[in-house]
């Protein structure tokens, strides 16, 4: 391990050590907060995989994200599955979707890319809407009371307690985290970022292009797939909206804002933009106007984002 290595991993170290200690002092509702930042935060974690490692924009990343959510929370819902067996069957829908639809769009590129994402998306999101009976649609269903304890070394462990909720939200961040850091500086990661900068170039040097994109689409479908059935269980609900286009521009915004194409952006940009709507929105009833000048300000100042300014200015080595 290089020097460089070294330094990305005891940050990451460092950072999820902090955010761990960090409940011991956060106040009720920052302890929420903050535990539904680093479940979404996951989600962007994903994404920027795709985008800042790959190149590749998508705008159906939401896609995943409800496949985890239905994938873990429907069986509980009517089946009474526990919390181990429901987050596995949401990560494996999650990695399903992934490699069916990653064979499918990573045929096209730029543009079509784009569309085409958006497109098979908008056909889970229709999907969910069609079978209202079943995934309760817009409205969606509620998990409350429905997820059975998990028991371990003789504590009885509930989704509603804030301890859980804050330790479980912790491990599934750190796990993206983790497994984007170990991708990124593995010899597959330096494939991707050479596919970012220059696809034919990478193909003329003999490099399988299309294998590493549907590594890094399953890769970042899974971690999605991973947050979504976090985020069902942990905070009980299910709906159709978690594969709508707004969940697909989150990600893209929340990566954009942190730093394309670092590890930590998406966490950083993720936190930000939560706590600018929340403040914003405890201000006036006009509060997107807010939340919209604050990006553009910080945009301005840091075109990279803000851990893309940091690597810039103060730490190159930064991942």
């Amino acid at each position: 391990m290089t020097a460089r290595d070294r330094r990305a991993a005891w940050l990451h170290v460092a950072v999820l050590a902090g955010l761990l200690a960090l409940q011991a002092v956060l106040p009720p509702f920052h302890h929420t907060m903050v535990a539904r930042i680093m479940v979404l935060a996951a989600f962007a974690v994903g994404y920027n995989l795709l985008l800042g490692y790959t190149g590749l924009m998508s705008l159906g990343h939401a896609m995943f994200f409800a496949a985890g959510v239905y994938g873990a929370g429907l069986p509980v819902y009517y089946a009474g599955l526990g919390a181990g067996p429901a987050m596995a069957l949401g990560v494996l829908a999650g990695v399903a979707l992934a490699a069916l639809v990653g064979a499918l769009v990573l045929r096209t590129s730029g543009v079509a890319f784009l569309i085409v994402t958006m497109m098979f998306a908008q056909v889970v999101f229709l999907t969910a809407l069609y079978f209202n009976p079943i995934t309760g649609g817009d409205q969606g269903l509620v998990l409350t009371g429905r997820l059975p304890p998990v028991h371990l070394f003789g504590l009885e462990l509930t989704a509603a307690s804030p301890a859980v909720k804050y330790n479980v939200a912790w491990g599934v961040l750190a796990a993206a985290l983790l497994v984007t850091l170990g991708l990124v500086r593995s010899p597959a990661g330096r494939a991707l970022v050479a596919i970012r900068e220059n696809e034919e170039r990478t193909r003329m040097l003999g490099y399988n292009t299309f294998a590493y994109k549907w590594l890094a689409f399953v890769t970042a479908g899974g971690i999605a797939a991973l947050a979504g059935a976090a985020y069902a269980l942990l905070f009980s609900y299910v709906g159709a909206t978690f594969a709508s286009i707004l969940y697909s521009i989150y990600p893209l915004l929340w990566t954009l804002l942190g730093g394309v194409g670092t590890t930590l952006g998406p966490l950083v940009g993720t936190g930000i933009m939560t706590y600018v709507v929340d403040v914003a929105s405890g201000i006036t009833t006009s509060y997107l106007l807010v939340v919209g000048a604050v990006l553009v300000l910080l945009i301005m100042r840091l075109p990279a984002g803000v851990m893309g300014g940091v690597r810039r200015r103060w730490w190159p080595w930064l991942p």
